[in-house]
């Protein structure tokens, strides 16, 4: 199968966008604030962004709060071209739950990750679909540990049942995750430790602890 370049099609969609002289709305899930900072300081360039904080994933409830306080933190202080809004999820834990059902055992990065990929991306594209968006996407392929193909394939398959354009992504590409890191510290952004659900913490103490 040949390998997508999914910046490539991104750079391609923006600059058709800048030739139509449009701006249009987008719905960016996002994960936490250092994963949504380099995408935030890049996309809100060409888009009215609004960010949708979906992560029924997270554990415990302590550390949902805390990442949310990150998420407003950051779009308070973070200079913008265009206009960033927050929408703060339902948090439900058991959608979650419901979702990775008989994957709990999965290790890190397999099918269980893609299904909590597929419950927040179509949370995501139903809310776009319903607020009258032109396209959604999300923070997570700036991530080395995401699945970038994975997650445009699940989005893609998502805005066809919506009838809502999603926006092709790997923002890790131009070292965007190391831009992350670096808006994270200039903003003192928390950086979790391990990406949220209780089998990613538990993985990482386990990984901690053979050290």
């Amino acid at each position: 199968m040949q390998k997508v370049n999914y910046q490539l099609l991104l750079d391609r969609e923006i600059e058709r966008l800048q030739a139509e002289g449009r701006v249009p709305r987008l719905l960016l899930h996002s994960c936490c604030a250092p994963c949504s900072s380099y995408t935030l300081e890049y996309l809100s360039q060409y888009f009215e962004i609004t960010v949708f904080y979906y992560n029924p994933n997270i554990h415990p409830a302590e550390e949902f709060k805390r990442r949310v306080a990150e998420q407003k933190h950051l779009i308070s202080e973070l200079p913008t071209k265009h206009p960033v809004s927050l929408i703060v999820g339902d948090y439900d834990p058991n959608e979650f739950y419901d979702a990775v059902k008989g994957l709990e055992h999965i290790p890190e990065g397999g099918e269980r990750c893609f299904a909590c990929y597929r419950l927040r991306l179509e949370k995501t594209a139903a809310l776009a679909k319903e607020q009258g968006f032109d396209y959604f996407t999300t923070t997570l392929s700036i991530s080395p540990y995401k699945n970038a193909p994975k997650l445009n394939e699940i989005a893609s398959e998502l805005g066809e049942i919506y009838s809502v354009s999603a926006l092709p992504a790997d923002f890790k590409k131009r070292e965007g995750y190391k831009r992350s890191v670096e808006l994270s510290k200039q903003y003192g952004l928390y950086r979790q430790d391990y990406c949220g659900c209780i089998f990613s913490q538990r993985e990482h103490k386990e990984k901690k602890n053979e050290k």
